[in-house]
């Protein structure tokens, strides 16, 4: 007689099925990132219900804008995007450093990418304060007129945000230099920390449209 086997066969796992979890770290930035995309809305909101109702003062006050100068400086802050997202890769090839001499660009890993990126960023503050500076020996000032506390409340929130961006480079790069390896924790520190700097980016090509190239 036939005996019959109870033991039951192990599932066959199907690898087109396996389920991949979302990273909850970038999962949580990218919400928070929704809510200062809110903050930012209202600014934009606060802008132009001001231009709308006293919109004598545009002319008059845009006039003291250095086109040029801030052009320079936005190109260095878009740039800076490029540079951060190199150093994506390269963290994602697990790079942490550069692989040949320093002059070899193709070569760099993400410390030497993000360095550069800090430094960009760290030139466009420096470009926002020299402004500050001329426009208020001009006259403009965040109490002078509705245009000045606009202006300076809109750029100012964006110059404070990439301050907190560069904060958040040295702690990136500190955390990269001091771990024994480079792994998955620091690749997705370099992910998240090139989110929050491509937001930051985007956000300052919307505003220097809106207040320096909209007439």
């Amino acid at each position: 007689m036939a005996t019959v086997s109870t033991a039951t066969a192990a599932p066959t796992v199907r690898p087109e099925l396996s389920v991949h979890r979302p990273n909850p770290v970038a999962v949580g930035t990218i919400v928070w990132l929704s809510s200062e995309l809110m903050f930012f809305a209202g600014l934009f909101a606060m802008y132009f219900t001001i231009r709308s109702a006293v919109p004598q003062l545009w002319p008059q006050e845009s006039s003291l804008l250095d086109l040029p100068y801030s052009t320079i400086n936005t190109t260095v802050l878009v740039l800076s995007s490029v540079t951060c997202q190199m150093g994506v890769w390269a963290a994602e090839r697990f790079q942490p450093a550069r692989t040949g001499a320093l002059w070899k660009v193709n070569r760099w890993g993400m410390q030497e990418w993000m360095t550069l990126t800090f430094l960009m960023g760290a030139v466009f503050v420096a470009g926002q304060v020299h402004e500050y500076a001329t426009l208020s020996h001009e006259g403009l000032t965040i109490s002078s007129n509705p245009y000045g506390s606009v202006f300076y409340l809109a750029t100012g929130f964006h110059g404070l945000h990439v301050i907190g961006g560069l904060i958040a480079f040295l702690f990136l790069l500190g955390r990269s230099f001091s771990a024994r390896r480079f792994g998955h924790y620091e690749a997705t520190s370099t992910i998240v920390v090139s989110y929050y700097w491509h937001f930051v980016d985007v956000v300052w090509v919307a505003l220097f449209t809106s207040i320096y190239l909209i007439k």
